[in-house]
């Protein structure tokens, strides 16, 4: 991952402000999108105006390693799929693979919940993107505000955040049901 992502910033930057600058900083191709307050998935999809599954979900992770070690993974999956957590476990080598609580989800990625953004600004904070989110020319994220989003070019979304890219999302089939 780029040191510009792990950094620690001052206590007064707000998770916007740094996602902001640091697409700016690196030259991305990004537009901001203003909408009404929205953390659902699909329905911030539907306000800006693309198909779900160009949305990157973005879900913490926690991931339990042995009875005494957790760590944390930032997992982002297409906007219409969920995240495997049987996967993530696999991929961990972990005993188990559970959803963070709210607190520690918000705390880690600096994000109120609906709103994380696909970029790990904690080093405690491990980024996985499902390859299939990548298909796209461009992926659109709440950017760490419920009424604010950002529709940035995939090869620059690659370039800054350097994800481990791993199949994390269930099959679309599995969804159905």
């Amino acid at each position: 991952m780029s040191d510009t992502l792990i950094q620690a910033a001052p206590a007064d930057r707000t998770a916007r402000a740094r996602l902001l600058d640091l697409l700016n900083y690196h030259s991305a191709r990004f537009r901001q999108i203003e909408h009404a307050p929205e953390g659902r998935t699909d329905l911030a999809s539907a306000l800006r105006g693309h198909p779900v599954g160009q949305a990157a979900k973005c879900i913490v992770v926690r991931v339990k390693v042995t009875k005494k070690s957790s760590r944390y993974v930032l997992a982002v999956v297409p906007g219409d799929r969920r995240v495997d957590l049987g996967r993530i476990r696999e991929l961990w080598e972990a005993r188990d693979a559970s959803f963070a609580d709210r607190a520690t989800a918000e705390r880690l990625s600096g994000c109120v919940s609906g709103a994380i953004v696909p970029f790990a600004f904690d080093p405690a904070l491990e980024l996985v993107v499902d390859p299939d989110l990548l298909e796209h020319d461009e992926i659109f994220f709440n950017a760490a505000d419920l009424n604010l989003s950002v529709a940035l070019d995939v090869r620059d979304y690659l370039r800054i955040a350097d994800p481990r890219t791993e199949s994390i999302a269930e099959k679309a089939a599995a969804l159905a049901g």
